[in-house]
């Protein structure tokens, strides 16, 4: 099984509650920036870190929620983002627990996110417990960790370790499986890309065979070899199936990625309500990274809008939501959301997202679903996951 996500924990409270030094204290590094005047951290920050006794986890630092400056709204609303995004929410605060605190503890149970108090500190006034949830007693002047730990311990949620599947339950050890990466220009200098990395990976702790080739070096292979599955770039679904037999099982990493970080359910759902689409029905396309946009023949801006329309013959509007931005409001004016592959974000963040979007009467596919779709191999690629 693939390990692909670490736990992420992010610390929130208000400005100059001390988020910034407990996480330097817990790290036992100047991840943050720490100074005596409030909102000095204006944008998450994260820090991937071993604990011990808890393993590789990401802990996010994030600005202050009763940020009231020039600029507090757009801070206020990422730090609201990454709740999206956590396992676990640690909420810190000094002296008394006010309505703030209150409120944050309230959106934490709202969206099921466990979380505990850290009252930092506490070198300086009474214990104060909070009624009805955990709290650490704290200070970042004279920092004892073990109680800390152990509250991360006891409130991490097992389904934070829990590995995904990627092709587990479908390639035995011995399969031989072609991954199929097209190099052209939207491919990264020098390197692979995360799911293609990550597939290679997934094979061989299987223990079975990952054949890389170019989509123009498939058909030539194929006259002397019978592979048990062909994973190939979404983008070159057209080329690929063209070549690789009936007989031969055939996805995608962005079909395997719908697995792993999304719901593959409401993803097969959602995309069969393509047929449906009208004219002016509005398609959200939902990235999670910060990749350049600048590339002519982008996925997600260019080539999915452009063979939705072909496929439909209708006159559809595209709104793309870039990186972590929040979803925009007026959901339910929105007839379909296509969410990519996801390997830069967690799988709850993406889950919180089909959460909203299935709220709001808005289906929901994945990048490689829809253009399988629209290239008439839908039920063939997504066959062996049925």
């Amino acid at each position: 099984m693939v390990q692909v996500n670490r736990p992420h924990i992010g610390i929130f409270g208000k400005m100059n509650a001390g988020k910034s030094s407990l996480i330097n204290a817990l790290t036992g590094q100047q991840v943050s920036v720490v100074a005596q005047h409030p909102g000095t951290t204006t944008d998450p920050v994260k820090k991937i870190i071993e604990i011990l006794g808890i393993g590789p986890v990401t802990l996010i630092d994030t600005a202050g929620l009763d940020d009231t400056s020039a600029l507090g709204a757009q801070r206020v609303s990422r730090t609201q983002a990454v709740l999206d995004q956590v396992d676990l929410a640690i909420l810190v605060f000094a002296g008394e627990l006010d309505a703030c605190d209150r409120a944050l503890m309230q959106t934490c149970k709202a969206r099921q996110i466990p979380f505990f108090f850290v009252h930092n500190k506490s070198d300086l006034c009474a214990p104060a417990p909070v009624e009805g949830a955990d709290t650490v007693e704290f200070s970042c002047k004279a920092p004892q960790l073990d109680g800390l730990l152990a509250a991360i311990q006891k409130h991490l949620p097992a389904s934070a370790y829990a590995p995904g599947v990627l092709l587990d339950d479908v390639v035995r050890p011995g399969d031989q499986v072609v991954l199929v990466i097209p190099i052209d220009a939207s491919a990264p200098e020098g390197r692979l890309i995360l799911p293609q990395v990550q597939t290679i990976r997934n094979l061989l702790d299987i223990g079975a065979v990952a054949v890389c080739l170019k989509d123009t070096e498939l058909a030539a292979w194929l006259k002397n070899h019978t592979p048990q599955l062909v994973v190939t770039d979404s983008q070159a679904f057209k080329q690929v199936s063209a070549v690789v037999p009936p007989k031969i099982p055939l996805t995608s990493f962005s079909i395997l990625f719908s697995r792993l970080k999304g719901d593959f359910k409401a993803f097969l759902r959602g995309t069969q309500t393509i047929d449906n689409l009208q004219d002016g029905d509005k398609i959200l396309i939902m990235e999670s990274c910060s990749h350049s946009v600048n590339l002519c023949d982008d996925i997600g801006r260019t080539k999915i809008p452009a063979l939705l329309r072909k496929y439909t013959g209708k006159r559809l509007e595209f709104t793309v939501l870039a990186n972590l931005d929040p979803l925009p409001e007026a959901l339910d004016t929105y007839k379909l959301a296509i969410q990519c592959g996801g390997c830069m974000v967690t799988r709850r963040q993406i889950l919180r997202r089909v959460e909203y979007l299935q709220k709001s009467g808005v289906a929901v596919s994945n990048y490689g679903m829809a253009l399988a779709y629209c290239n008439g191999i839908f039920k063939r690629v997504t066959e062996i996951f049925r």
